[in-house]
């Protein structure tokens, strides 16, 4: 079994009096794929954010490689650089061209040298067919190529875990295949990721592991294979429109 790399206890979190994470327990391993499904609203994104620390909870504790991940902390600017995001909405500059999107971070926030950060840019945004885009502004770049911008810039910085929030939602349905096809290749490659998504056919193909989320808690949890044939649970089951699975009997 590969070394425990990221541990969330008893994770809550709440928005005043709406309880959006309820003891939520997740241990993910170096190297793995985890995809976490569920209907809209049910904390997925919220989860991402926290791990993150984007967001304060307010009970239990998530660690990285053994350090503690705290919403405002001292140290939190240190751990974030381990953690790269992928946000639904590319969050790109938009005065920067895609090189310098990519490399502002390397450089101003970890020092590295400017020919060294721009070389391995451009080596990644190569073998995400985007090299010809590098002096060109995001304007300038569909959705699908601001998105696999995107994911160059976060592996940039030489993250030890890859978060993506539904990065293909926004996407029109031609330019969901180019990104998905990235991340396939990402998790190929051995890199550790959690991935929040409605791609049902692509969490398929990529999960190591499958979390079914639905108000706040881990419904179910399984290899896909075994998830998408017979989920364990009726919540499960109604989630991908199955209705009738053996040979597990569903639990309430």
């Amino acid at each position: 079994m590969a070394e425990k790399l990221l541990m969330i206890e008893h994770l809550n979190k709440s928005y005043d009096d709406l309880c959006v994470i309820k003891d939520m327990s997740l241990t993910v391993h170096k190297g793995e794929v985890v995809v976490v499904i569920g209907p809209s609203g049910c904390g997925k994104s919220t989860l991402l954010r926290c791990i993150n620390g984007l967001e304060p909870v307010q009970g239990g504790r998530i660690c990285l490689s053994g350090r503690e991940i705290k919403h405002g902390s001292r140290d939190l600017p240190m751990l974030r650089q381990k953690i790269g995001m992928v946000f639904q909405s590319y969050e790109l500059f938009p005065h920067l061209s895609i090189i310098d999107n990519i490399t502002l971070a390397p450089l101003k926030v970890q020092k590295r040298k400017k020919e060294e950060v721009e070389e391995e840019a451009l080596s990644l945004l190569d073998r995400v067919g985007l090299k010809d885009k590098a002096r060109q502004y995001p304007r300038q770049l569909s959705g699908g190529q601001k998105q696999r911008a995107a994911i160059v810039r976060a592996l940039c910085m030489h993250p030890e875990v890859m978060l993506f929030d539904e990065v293909t939602a926004a996407l029109d349905p031609e330019m969901v295949r180019e990104v998905l096809d990235v991340m396939l290749r990402l998790a190929q490659q051995g890199r550790t990721m959690i991935i929040v998504t409605h791609e049902m056919q692509f969490a398929k193909a990529v999960a190591d592991r499958v979390i079914f989320v639905d108000n706040g808690e881990i419904i179910e949890e399984g290899k896909p294979a075994e998830f998408f044939k017979a989920p364990k649970t009726k919540r499960a089951a109604r989630f991908l429109n199955i209705f009738e699975f053996s040979p597990v009997k569903a639990q309430n």
